[in-house]
C-alpha cells in the first residue's frame, strides 16, 4: 500500500510539473505572439498626438494653406494618412528637419523620421544642416525626447498641423505635427 501511495504522489508531482511547464510554454508562446504584434504595429499606435506645439513657433504670414483650409494629405507618415481628408489647424514658418535618431528606449535606429522643427531641437537657437548631430526635444514618438539624432535633410518653409480622418477607418487624429506644404493639396469638395 505504501508503495502504491508513493507511486501516486510521484505521478501527481510529475503531472503538476509537466502542467506547469506546459503553462509556461503557452505563456512564452503568447508573449512571443504579443511581442510580434507590437513590433509590427503601425506608427499610429506609437505616435503621440497629445504633444504641445512649441510656444516659440512663429505663425506663417501668408501660408499656401491658411488655418481652416480643407486639404487632402499626400504623405504617408503612418497608415491611413495618404489620401485622408484633413483640416489645417496651424501653419508656422520654421526650419523643418528629417532626422534619424536612436530612441532613448533602446531598439533600432529610427531612420528618416519626418518631421521635426527647429523649435524641437535641444539647441533651438542654432539652425542645423544636413549631417549635423542634434538632440531632440520632441515627443512625437516613444523614445524620441532627448534622443541623439542627425539631420538627414533641412528645409526652410511653412509647416502645418492638421486634424484628419484616416482612410483605414481609425478614429480621427487631432493635431498631427508636422506636414509640409508639398504633402498637402487643396480639397475642393
Amino acid at each position: 500500500m505504501k508503495k502504491m501511495l508513493k507511486l501516486i504522489f510521484i505521478s501527481l508531482g510529475m503531472l503538476l510539473i509537466f502542467s506547469a511547464c506546459s503553462s509556461q510554454s503557452n505563456t512564452s508562446q503568447s508573449s512571443k505572439s504579443s511581442t510580434e504584434k507590437t513590433s509590427s504595429t503601425s506608427n499610429m499606435e506609437e505616435m503621440n498626438h497629445n504633444g504641445m506645439i512649441p510656444t516659440n513657433m512663429k505663425d506663417a504670414v501668408n501660408p499656401k494653406f491658411p488655418v481652416g483650409s480643407n486639404v487632402i494629405l499626400l504623405s504617408d507618415h503612418m497608415e491611413g494618412m495618404k489620401g485622408a481628408k484633413a483640416k489645417v489647424v496651424g501653419a508656422y514658418s520654421t526650419t523643418i528637419y528629417e532626422v534619424s535618431y536612436q530612441p532613448t528606449t533602446g531598439g533600432e535606429v529610427v531612420k528618416n523620421h519626418k518631421w521635426v522643427v527647429q523649435e524641437e531641437l535641444k539647441n533651438s537657437s542654432t539652425t542645423a544642416k544636413k549631417g549635423d548631430p542634434v538632440i531632440l526635444n520632441a515627443d512625437h514618438m516613444k523614445g524620441m525626447n532627448g534622443a541623439d539624432a542627425h539631420i538627414e535633410r533641412a528645409i526652410e518653409g511653412t509647416v502645418y498641423v492638421v486634424d484628419y480622418t484616416p482612410t483605414n477607418g481609425d478614429k480621427e487624429v487631432k493635431n498631427h505635427m508636422w506636414v509640409t506644404e508639398d504633402e498637402l493639396k487643396e480639397n475642393n469638395n
